[in-house]
């Protein structure tokens, strides 16, 4: 479990959102909702789906199953002169990442995350930024299957220095 460490640019994201929890934990619906009028978005950058997750700063410091958050199914645009009625913006700013490559069906990625938060990043030079998270479900990307590929895309900061 070695992460890539990269700096990724800003990007404009357009999409749907919910909040949830992980004890009501409904992305099936929210990505039910949105991949139906993903071809609404016409400036897409590429044909990649982004999985965003918005967590309030105190998330991961006082952790509970029923601690809401701001999940996101999204796409990556251009710009955001031509957004479909009932879908949001986002600007996900520039930053430093962990990225993760997952290979495995997401029956399995709990187990996964779960190496990252209590394994990888306790004995890493990092710790976790206050700024979004998020994968990136490109053409590798298959829904339940294991020979499916995502990024993981974890935001850090070098241990010592603080967030602005």
């Amino acid at each position: 479990m070695t992460p890539k460490i990269e700096t990724s640019n800003e990007k404009k994201l357009v999409g749907k959102r919910m909040t949830m929890s992980y004890a009501d934990y409904r992305i099936g619906e929210l990505w039910g909702s949105f991949m139906p009028r993903r071809k609404e978005i016409t400036n897409c950058i590429n044909n990649d789906l982004m999985s965003m997750v918005v967590y309030q700063p105190m998330h991961f410091a006082n952790f509970k199953p029923t601690n809401e958050f701001e999940r996101w199914a999204a796409v990556e645009v251009e710009n955001f002169n031509n957004v479909p009625n009932e879908m949001e913006t986002y600007i996900l700013p520039s930053g430093l990442y962990a990225v993760f490559l997952y290979k495995g069906t997401s029956t399995d990625i709990s187990i996964f995350y779960q190496n990252i938060f209590t394994v990888w990043l306790p004995n890493s030079a990092y710790v976790l930024d206050n700024r979004a998270h998020f994968e990136v479900l490109g053409e590798k990307y298959k829904n339940n299957d294991s020979s499916s590929e995502e990024e993981i895309w974890i935001p850090i900061q070098e241990r010592g220095r603080l967030s602005l």
